[in-house]
């Protein structure tokens, strides 16, 4: 995907200097330590000599978009030379054989003499650089990260008393303002593409974070202009009924009738596609690729219910819009449809994505499922997608203070293991015997990411910058600070606050009305809130 020819790019360029030299070779690197700074000197690379290349790993201090900059002022001879360049999200990948799907992480390259060269357009922190000319002796002044990304103000924000907390919210909105490239990408490093299941949770974090946003719409559109009926989003029948959700929950925050009522054919036209995939008594039977996500794939019985639930969701939602739209037989019909498929029982599942799905369906009760599946050995059986659909779920159930620990061991764990954005994929159990990403893997240890994952992200083909994991940044806004909306587009906006154990939380939320500015504190023993928002965004709250 690109951007449409003729327009200009919304991205910015920036430059940044490594924070640290990682690694070195044992031969021929001089003063790596000046490649951390803006001062006159300069790291010296030696030609390769008796087997031995000269090779540097440089840490850029967080995950980026973009491209490496090779500043060369002298080579010896006077003559381009030759250097292998490799992009890596971890230490492992960058000291590894890169995965070379939808971008390109290893290139083999001439520098040239008293000048500079741009390499490289991938999701990436750590570069290596080794001098492989058999002639060259290369002054190495500068390598900068060229950083492309939109710069967006980030209208909300989240503090609390639990430091943890704060940096998992930080964290998400950072991995979503990094996918916002020309459209919503999942991930920067692959698969850089609108996959419309995995923009829910963007979509829920742009909306917390940025506001209304084009991008959304421009990526919402972007699928359904390439996806006529009867053909299912992105080739997977569930991301079809995502984009109905993402439609919905669009409309929620933001109330944009004019862009609602583009959606109007369409819409309609979907759910009648949808409801001719019901039998009589509601059951579901989607055809094309039966899929939720990744970790329940194999797992037909979750499968079966999970979507039997995104179905009514679904249903409902489109319901609301049509009924808005004045699309009242569509609407009725939806309705109905989505009623009918609430009250189906499909064999029962143990997985706890397919059971948070029952839960915000209607079809399982909450405190029920969550005391007999999702509390229960909490911190397994997850997904980075799916996560943010089991904290609403529990959060239904009223276990806020669960939620909150989820966060906290999940979520909590890749960043305990050097990430600056959130996974694709991530289980507990990896953690064990693993060294982290940020590091060269000790001896007797397993390189967290070359030795781990599954499914499409086996190994280093895992993303660690994936938009759909950053579902707890919207979850501890709306749950937390207790932020959302009562109506479409914030007309009325409710107060709900959870602060579970957390002795204060502040924060503020962008509406189409002005932010809301919140903070909440317990004081001999009960929550007192203060409010700092224009009077016409004040008269619209109604505190829970």
């Amino acid at each position: 995907m690109a951007f449409p020819a003729g327009t200009p790019d919304p991205r910015v360029r920036s430059y940044h200097l490594p924070t640290r030299v990682v690694w070195t070779s044992e031969y021929g690197v001089s003063a790596p330590e000046h490649l951390l700074t803006d001062d006159a000197h300069a790291c010296l690379l030696q030609p390769p000599k008796g087997g031995k290349t000269a090779g540097i790993l440089l840490d850029f201090g967080r995950e980026l978009h973009g491209g490496v900059r090779l500043e060369t002022p002298m080579i010896t001879p006077k003559k381009p030379a030759l250097v292998h360049v490799r992009f890596g999200e971890s230490v492992g990948e960058a000291m590894g054989t890169p995965d070379q799907d939808h971008t390109i992480h290893e290139h083999t390259i001439l520098v040239p003499w008293m000048g500079h060269i741009e390499i490289g357009n991938t999701g990436f922190r750590f570069v290596r650089i080794d001098l492989i000319d058999p002639e060259a002796t290369v002054t190495l002044d500068k390598v900068k990260a060229v950083s492309l990304m939109r710069p967006l103000e980030y209208l909300g924000s989240f503090k609390c008393s639990d430091a943890r907390l704060n940096q998992i919210w930080e964290t998400g909105a950072y991995t979503v303002h990094l996918c916002m490239q020309d459209y919503v990408w999942d991930g920067i490093k692959r698969d850089r593409l609108v996959w419309i299941g995995d923009m829910h949770p963007e979509t829920m974090v742009i909306s917390t974070v940025f506001g209304e946003n084009p991008i959304v719409p421009a990526s919402l559109d972007y699928v359904r202009n390439r996806t006529p009926l009867p053909n299912w989003m992105n080739g997977i029948s569930s991301y079809s009924l995502w984009w109905i959700l993402c439609q919905r929950d669009w409309y929620r925050y933001h109330g944009n009738l004019a862009y609602l009522r583009e959606q109007r054919k369409y819409l309609v036209s979907l759910l009648e596609l949808v409801r001719k995939n019901l039998d009589d008594n509601g059951r579901e039977h989607l055809n094309g690729l039966r899929f939720l996500e990744w970790p329940t794939s194999r797992d037909n019985t979750a499968i079966d219910a999970g979507l039997q639930a995104l179905v009514s969701l679904a249903l409902r939602a489109g319901s609301e819009l049509c009924e808005i739209l004045g699309e009242k037989e569509a609407g009725a019909a939806a309705k109905a449809a989505a009623d009918r498929a609430a009250r189906v029982q499909r064999a029962p599942s143990e997985s706890k994505q397919a059971n948070a799905l029952l839960v915000l369906a209607g079809s399982a009760d909450a405190a029920e499922t969550n005391r007999r599946t999702l509390s229960r050995n909490p911190y397994s059986g997850l997904s980075t997608f799916y996560g943010y659909y089991i904290l609403e779920a529990r959060a239904r159930a009223g276990d806020y203070q669960g939620c909150l620990d989820l966060m906290r061991n999940y979520w909590g764990g890749m960043l305990d293991r050097g990430a600056t954005t959130f996974w694709e994929g991530f289980e507990r159990e990896w953690l064990e015997g693993s060294g982290r990403i940020d590091e060269l893997t000790p001896p007797g240890k397993k390189d967290l990411h070359a030795d781990y994952g599954d499914y499409c992200y086996v190994g280093l083909r895992h993303s660690l910058c994936h938009g759909w994991a950053s579902g707890p940044t919207a979850w501890l806004s709306q749950y937390v600070l207790g932020i959302s909306p009562e109506t479409p587009g914030f007309d009325r906006i409710r107060l709900d606050p959870h602060l579970g154990d957390l002795e204060w939380a502040e924060g503020s939320v962008p509406t189409p009305h002005g932010l809301v500015k919140v903070r909440h504190e317990k004081r001999n023993g009960r929550v007192e809130t203060e409010i700092d928002a224009k009077p016409d965004v004040k008269k619209r709250i109604k505190k829970a």
